[in-house]
């Protein structure tokens, strides 16, 4: 912003902005001090003005609260840059950049952002900074990344105090790893472990699907089988919002006729066919989707009327996510997985990393609603727990006379 935009633009007006206002300030000293010591310039620390002779300027801003935002709307700034932009949630970084504009017709606005993995906005900026640069589809953004190593001016025992950290803390600020951050529940998560790209449907021996409902919020179907080795395979993935059960049943038998099933085996010749609804062993759903609302009818009773037949799914979050955990098993221990994600279930692979342990029930996932504009959220998730969690009822049969 100073080095380089203000001095090839006159009278640029930009603004700084960082959580904390006297960090904000002992950082802009630090780096003015750092950076501009052969550019002249003039800094107001009462102000928290900095002017170059061009009149280009940078103003040190601040929020102590995500309301502190608020006041910096209406107004206009050729280039925002945001400190720790994660500490942010989605809403109030979009409303920052309604302030990024210009009038200069010499200049194209822009925003810088730095910020490490976790925080409020962790899921947000994953999805619209990190996931379009590690799958090589940046249309609108451009993501950096910056490890420790890449900086030849830190002092060697900064580098290896982070390399002494252990768990998340090594992978989020060492590694550079946005698939864990602080608080993170599925630790044991490995992208590179439990995301596979195919799959053979002529493997899997019992299909079933799970569904979490809404309406402001995703509804989100999961569909998922078992092979003869017991793992535990989740395939497809529906996710959509502000949709009726009538466009939804549409869209999720689709996705089932997505996958195929053998109609015979015979020596080395196979045929198959389209999965179908009735196929599956089971198709389950949260409990709000049988409860009745005020015209006595159930969500599940208008997606029976398309063809889908919920069953009410084992609820249980403590032991349903506690089933994931050991099914995710542990690679850096040794543990082999038995549950893996395809790629396509794109929703789940992005909720996955940030959900994080409630603090006031620490084996229990901390419920997050996804914001207005359907950002985060834990539907997937919950759909997820549906599916893994809830057995076919000869099998709990089975172990209940086992017993």
């Amino acid at each position: 912003m100073g080095a380089d935009d203000c001095q090839r633009v006159p009278g640029l007006k930009c603004l700084l902005l960082r959580k904390v206002g006297k960090a904000n300030m002992e950082n802009f000293e630090d780096l003015r001090k750092r950076l501009f010591g052969r550019l002249p310039h003039e800094f107001s620390a009462y102000r928290g003005v900095l002017s170059f002779a061009n009149g280009s300027r940078i103003i040190a801003g601040h929020f102590q609260a995500e309301k502190d935002i608020d006041a910096y709307l209406g107004l206009e700034y050729d280039v925002i840059g945001i400190e720790e932009a994660t500490t942010l949630s989605s809403r109030k970084h979009q409303d920052i950049t309604t302030c990024c504009r210009t009038s200069k017709p010499n200049w194209r606005p822009r925003i810088y952002s730095t910020t490490n993995p976790g925080g409020i906005g962790h899921a947000w900026y994953r999805a619209k900074f990190i996931l379009p640069f590690a799958e090589s589809r940046e249309l609108e953004t451009r993501f950096v990344p910056a490890k420790v190593g890449d900086n030849r001016f830190n002092n060697p025992e900064y580098t290896k105090v982070l390399a002494n950290l252990t768990g998340w803390q090594k992978r989020a600020w060492f590694d550079g790893d946005w698939d864990i951050a602080a608080g993170q529940f599925f630790t044991t998560f490995r992208r590179d472990v439990h995301v596979i790209d195919d799959f053979d449907d002529l493997r899997a021996r019992e299909w079933f699907a799970a569904l979490d409902y809404g309406f402001t919020h995703y509804t989100v179907c999961l569909l998922g089988c078992t092979d003869g080795d017991g793992n535990l395979f989740v395939l497809d993935e529906h996710a959509e919002r502000l949709w009726l059960p009538q466009r939804h049943a549409e869209a999720i038998k689709a996705m089932i006729r997505r996958r195929r099933v053998p109609v015979s085996r015979l020596g080395k010749g196979e045929s198959s066919r389209a999965l179908e609804i009735g196929d599956l062993r089971r198709f389950v759903a949260g409990a709000d989707v049988f409860s009745r609302q005020s015209d006595g009818t159930t969500v599940a009773a208008n997606y029976a009327k398309h063809g889908i037949t919920l069953r009410v799914a084992n609820t249980d979050r403590v032991n349903g996510w506690a089933e994931i955990l050991q099914r995710f098993g542990d690679v850096d221990a040794g543990i082999q997985p038995k549950l893996f994600i395809h790629r396509r279930c794109a929703r789940l692979l992005e909720s996955l990393p940030s959900l994080q342990h409630d603090p006031n029930r620490p084996e229990d996932v901390l419920k997050v609603d996804a914001d207005e504009d359907g950002v985060g959220g834990d539907d997937a998730a919950d759909a997820f727990r549906y599916l893994v969690a809830t057995k076919t009822r000869s099998v709990v049969q089975r172990k209940l006379k086992g017993l």
